[in-house]
This record gives structure tokens, C-alpha cells and sequence, in this order.
């Protein structure tokens, strides 16, 4: 099947959307299977179930991205993902889910998506559905202890700190995980193929959370968010492709 394009301002995006050089840093945290259930229910047409780790608990990720060299030029984007359970499957049992998350082929719904791009703002609602905001970052990539500071309109929304974790070996071996996005009430899968990583450290807890005045930082307190987070990573150069969207009934 011939790949497809979109006019985004004007700009002939072809697809798949290449992602040549990237960065990254993640913290994951336990959050309130009913609270995430219930902010996933308010946004889309179609239920998504959270992917429980044990009962009553689900996993919330926060990741700070540097897009270095790509389709849609270069920006920084703060995500709010939740995991998912493959709609098309059986509910896994909660050590299936760990087993998913530690394969890195667990599903997730990116729930928001600030970033400091308007063409890949865009983009991004344009073609796939995700939930891109304009905000303001400050981040430092480069420093062992990666940070990220995250606001819009003068209001903090998160302030990310991730410390250094244990070097893992560089993987050129390509993983396609499945995101899912909510906007204007309707729910969108679209494959994301991981192609390649390097630099990437990854360790046990490691994050500092301060959240701020925001509405997106209120949104995350009524998550419940565990204390410490489950685990943190960040990979210093890692290669993607975006495809396009398939809407989920």
C-alpha cells in the first residue's frame, strides 16, 4: 500500500514520519487504576482499560522529549501516558503486565502532550490526534541528572528531575509499540516504530516529582501518584517512525 501524505500549514508532510535523532529521559510511577480509568472515559469514544500492575494501581508515565533532527523540525515535548490494555486481548493478569512493560510492547495512551512547537502542534492534532498544547520548557539533556521543567501561561505544570541509571546495551533491533490518542472524542491507534537506541540507563526509582498550579497539575494530583517512582530512563540518541492513525471503534 503506497504511503500516504498530509498538508500541515501549508508544509507536504510525507509518511511515515521520520524521527532521526532524538533524546530522552522517563519516570514511571504508580497511579489510581479508578482515577486514570475515569480521565480516560472523559476524553474518548471508546473505553480503554488501564493495564493494572496490582490491584487498584496502574502505571503513569512522564517523559521529556527532545526532538533533535526530524520531520517536523526540531521542538521539546512533555508526555502524559498512561498503559493500556491491548483492546484486542484478554485482561492480562497483573505479572502478565509487568512482563508486558518490562518487553516495552505494553500499549499507551498519551494523554497530554505539551510541546513548544506550533508547526508540530499542528501536526500532531492534525494527523494523529494527540492532544498537543503550545507550552514553555526548560531542559537539560546533558548533565548526568537530566531535568525538565514544564509551564504555560506563567503556571508550572511539572518540574522533572531524573537521576543517572546503569548503562544498558545500544539496540538497533526494531520494536513497534502501539499509542493511543483522544481528541475532539474520538480514540486513534497509530504504530510507533522504534528503529534504534543508544545511551540508554535505566534504574529503580531515581525521580523528583514537584507539580505546580496548573491544571494539568491538578489533574495529575487527583491521579494519586506514588511517592517514588516504580523506575526511571533516559537514552542519550534513539531513531523512530510515525505512522499514520487508524480510528478506534
Amino acid at each position: 500500500m503506497p504511503d500516504s501524505s498530509h498538508q500541515v500549514l501549508g508544509t507536504h508532510v510525507s509518511m511515515p514520519v521520520q524521527i532521526r535523532t532524538a533524546r530522552c529521559f522517563v519516570a514511571g510511577f504508580s497511579a489510581s487504576e479508578s482515577a486514570v480509568r475515569s480521565a480516560i472515559s472523559a476524553r474518548g469514544d471508546v473505553e480503554l482499560a488501564p493495564l493494572r500492575i496490582r490491584p487498584g494501581r496502574t502505571m503513569c508515565m512522564l517523559v521529556f522529549v527532545d526532538y533533535v533532527d526530524g520531520d517536523l523540525g526540531p521542538y521539546n515535548e512533555f508526555g502524559v501516558c498512561f498503559l493500556v490494555q491491548d483492546p484486542e486481548r484478554a485482561t492480562p493478569s497483573p505479572l502478565a503486565a509487568l512482563g508486558s512493560l518490562v518487553k516495552g510492547d505494553a500499549h499507551a495512551l498519551i494523554h497530554q502532550l505539551p510541546v513548544d512547537g506550533e508547526f508540530t502542534l499542528a501536526a500532531g492534532r492534525g494527523i494523529w490526534g494527540f492532544p498537543k498544547v503550545l507550552a514553555d520548557f526548560e531542559v537539560d539533556h546533558d548533565s548526568a541528572t537530566k531535568t525538565g521543567r514544564v509551564s504555560q501561561d506563567g503556571k508550572l505544570i511539572a518540574d522533572l528531575e531524573v537521576r543517572r541509571g546503569i548503562g544498558v546495551p545500544d539496540s538497533s533491533s526494531e520494536a513497534v509499540l502501539q499509542s493511543y490518542s483522544q481528541l475532539d472524542g474520538v480514540t486513534r491507534r497509530t504504530p510507533w516504530r522504534l528503529t534504534s537506541t543508544s545511551g540508554t540507563r535505566t534504574r529503580i526509582g531515581g525521580a523528583s516529582l514537584r507539580l505546580g498550579s496548573h491544571p494539568m497539575a491538578d489533574e495529575l494530583r487527583r491521579l494519586k501518584l506514588s511517592r517514588h517512582a516504580l523506575m526511571t530512563s533516559s537514552v542519550s540518541d534513539l531513531a523512530m517512525t510515525f505512522e499514520d492513525a487508524v480510528v478506534v471503534s
